[in-house]
């Protein structure tokens, strides 16, 4: 029902309402006096009425001082018989007749109809109501998938920057769906499925939008967890709709999103069989390669969890290829950089040479996020372009967070702030596998109230063991900067403490870095536990073992500190120098810090 119908039935109701407590509480105006009609004569012939009003068998009767009466008559006499028979002349009285038979019609009209409307409006939404809910209901099964129509703003493996292996892949995929005759011809099936597997940001969802754009076919798009109801059967219904809306418009592209929240790995968890989201899965596995599914439809899904799918939608058949997105390398990043700054005015001092070597580890979206920082900074500071200094304050902005300059510390805190910050800091430049130093400051950002940002000049692809303990070391600095300076720690060390512990326990149990304990690996990985499946498993490894990898993280931990505190003692002159120089002037780049440790580059670390 419309929204304009269903206002006209509350405005009915409500006046119907209305009227009722109207009719049933407003007051009487004027109390009118009910007389017989011998009294009525006895006035006449006192000369006191003015005028008689006549309606039916009531008689109203106006009196010269104003006040009013009535009285009723006797069906079939008139009131000329009565008046006559008690010897007034009729004539002497001013007598008006009126007729209330339009009234009383009226009036039988709307008491009979007005209600018999009102329920018949009212049956009548209730019908509405409940045709659009069987409507719902008949559709609950429909698949969700919205089929894109991208119009002219068509995505083209040229709009993706980077991902060339990954675009060389797809380019057959495409030439499937062009040309399936020239494989065919071959022997070569088209490939039922293709899984882009990759960190958050890396560009999973836009090249399914490019393969889509190039092959110019139907592209059904939809999140996984749009097949997931609380009712039984609903997923498997739906899964079933999109497959048979895209092999009517074969060739087509189904590109389900996050597959991981529906293709997690079957029997983990405590649902059964009757679970609705295996319910799904398995018609998900049926329509990629069961009974008649030979048709030009292949599936796109996309998912950052690829280790928690199940084995029957990774085998030949289903998902026949699967394409790893990496984080971009340094090229790539220029390219991104590239894309994400076509529209944007930038001055000829930007080198986006030199932003990308500086975004180690950024994913694609990252870098998006950077340009567009850039871009609000420069507008914020009313300029017409986007200077170099605008990029690099968003890569820290991207990093770090914004700054929190309001925060004001007072000078113990300010102090304290500054000792630890220049304790990472100092330790990083004397340790040769550390990464560089960037900026040291004690201007708060997010959660921190100060920091020091290191990132490598490199990519890089494998840890060393001693650059993992270095990295320890550096991340202990700030707490033993602490302890040197003022004989006390504070609860500053928290998240360096966290990584320290997490970077040694996997130095353990992950990476087999420990003589102790050999080159095995303890335990299963947090993310491939499900509720079911750990509640059925025990630790692969003996208590004894357990307190053996404990006893090798806390060995772990106290050499990087043994080793950061060796440093900090011996520097200490240097320390107290960074320390000046930060309270003086908040942040100093890497450049100013090894001005004052007298460190000409990285090679040269004493």
């Amino acid at each position: 029902m419309g929204c304009s119908t269903q206002k006209i039935i509350y405005v009915l109701l409500g006046i119907f309402i209305f009227v009722t407590i109207y009719s049933f509480l407003s007051p009487q105006k004027e109390k009118i006096a009910d007389i017989p009609i011998s009294e009525l004569v006895q006035e006449i012939q006192n000369e006191k009425v003015e005028k008689i009003i006549v309606e039916g068998q009531t008689i109203n009767i106006e009196l010269k001082n104003g006040q009013k009466q009535k009285t009723n008559k006797e069906e079939n006499a008139s009131l000329t018989e009565v008046l006559t028979n008690s010897g007034i002349e009729v004539g002497d009285v001013n007598i008006e007749v009126k007729d209330s038979t339009a009234n009383q019609y009226w009036i039988s009209f709307l008491s009979g109809i007005l209600p018999v409307l009102l329920i018949g409006v009212f049956i009548y939404f209730m019908f509405r109501t409940a045709q659009a809910g069987n409507t719902k209901a008949m559709s609950f099964g429909q698949s969700q998938a919205k089929l894109v129509d991208f119009g002219n703003k068509k995505i083209m493996f040229s709009d993706v920057a980077g991902l060339r292996e990954a675009k060389q892949e797809l380019t057959e995929v495409v030439d499937f769906l062009k040309n399936p005759g020239k494989f065919r011809k071959l022997g070569a099936e088209i490939p039922k499925g293709v899984l882009l597997i990759g960190q958050p940001g890396t560009g999973k969802t836009l090249l399914a939008k490019a393969v889509a754009g190039e092959a110019g076919v139907p592209f059904f798009s939809i999140s996984a967890s749009e097949f997931v109801e609380m009712f039984v059967g609903v997923g498997a219904s739906r899964v079933r709709d999109l497959f048979e809306k895209a092999k009517k418009s074969a060739p087509a592209i189904i590109f389900v999103d996050e597959l991981d929240a529906v293709g997690r790995l079957r029997g983990a968890g405590l649902g059964g069989s009757h679970d609705e989201r295996e319910q799904t899965l398995n018609q998900i596995l049926v329509e990629m390669d069961g009974f008649g599914t030979d048709t030009n439809v292949i599936v796109l899904a996309a998912t950052n969890r690829p280790d928690v799918l199940d084995p029957a939608l990774l085998r030949p058949g289903r998902f026949d290829r699967q394409v790893v997105l990496d984080l971009p390398k340094k090229s790539d990043r220029e390219e991104i950089l590239k894309v994400h700054t076509r529209n944007k005015p930038l001055k000829s001092s930007v080198n986006l040479e030199k932003i990308a070597a500086s975004t180690v580890g950024f994913s694609g979206a990252d870098l998006k996020n950077l340009a567009n920082e850039a871009a609000i900074l420069a507008a914020r500071d009313n300029q017409k372009s986007i200077s170099m200094k605008d990029m690099e304050d968003s890569i820290e902005k991207v990093i770090l967070g914004p700054e929190r300059k309001s925060l004001v510390l007072d000078e113990k805190e300010k102090q304290i702030t500054a000792y630890h910050e220049a304790g990472h800091a100092i330790v990083s430049r004397f340790l040769p596998e550390c990464d560089p130093v960037r900026k040291v400051s004690i201007i708060a950002r997010g959660v921190a109230l100060g920091v020091t940002l290191m990132m490598p000049d490199d990519d890089k692809h494998l840890i060393s063991k001693t650059k993992l303990e270095q990295e320890i070391a550096t991340m202990l600095g700030g707490r033993v900067a602490e302890k040197i300076i003022f004989n006390e720690i504070s609860s500053g060390a928290e998240n360096d403490l966290e990584k320290a512990t997490d970077i040694a326990r996997k130095m353990v149990t992950r990476y087999g870095m420990s003589e102790a304990l050999g080159p095995a690996s303890f335990g299963e990985l947090q993310e491939k536990a499900f509720l079911g499946k750990e509640l059925a498993m025990h630790k692969n490894y003996s208590e004894k073992t357990a307190a053996l990898i404990d006893s090798e993280i806390e060995r772990i931990i106290k050499e990087a500190q043994t080793q950061a505190e060796k440093i900090l003692t011996t520097k200490k002159v240097l320390l107290d120098k960074v320390v000046k120089t930060l309270i003086e002037k908040e942040t100093i780049s890497g450049k100013e810090l090894d001005k004052i440790l007298k460190i000409s580059s990285k090679n040269n670390k004493k």
